[in-house]
């Protein structure tokens, strides 16, 4: 019977332990607004000036232009913000958002969810194709 109660407050304090620890620890999964994207693409790019930054719907994703041409792609990594900057031939367009692709093993394809290209022609500077060599030739 000792036993039985021993086991019982052992599985009882685990519990509460995985309790604290869930409402405690618990994550931000979720890019809150441009505004943030734009704060963390410009804190982690040197010289990165946003002209204009979009969230997807589900906030798993977030795309930051700057004046110069230059694209920041960013998703949630725990507490953190992955940002990498990436070149316009990296972005796709799908049915569900922009498809980036990082070219990282680690971040790996980051879709912006319910974004297309003309919001992401909006965020683009207008003399894009002076300022990004690879887009003449397209």
């Amino acid at each position: 019977m000792l036993l039985i109660g021993i086991a019982a407050g052992v599985v009882a304090v685990l519990a509460a332990v995985a309790l604290a620890w869930r409402l405690l620890g618990r994550r931000t999964t979720r890019i809150a607004s441009p505004e943030e994207a734009a704060d963390a693409a410009e804190q982690a790019l040197a010289g990165f000036a946003t002209q204009g930054a979009v969230v997807g719907a589900d906030g798993g994703g977030a795309l930051a232009v700057d004046r110069a041409g230059r694209v920041a792609v960013m998703k949630r990594d725990g507490k953190r913000m992955a940002v990498r900057e990436v070149a316009w031939v990296a972005l796709r367009s799908t049915a569900e958002g922009i498809l980036i692709d990082t070219g990282e093993r680690r971040l790996g394809e980051i879709l912006v969810a319910g974004v297309d290209a003309l919001d992401v022609r909006r965020l683009a500077p207008a003399d894009l194709k002076r300022l990004v060599p690879e887009l003449r030739r397209a």
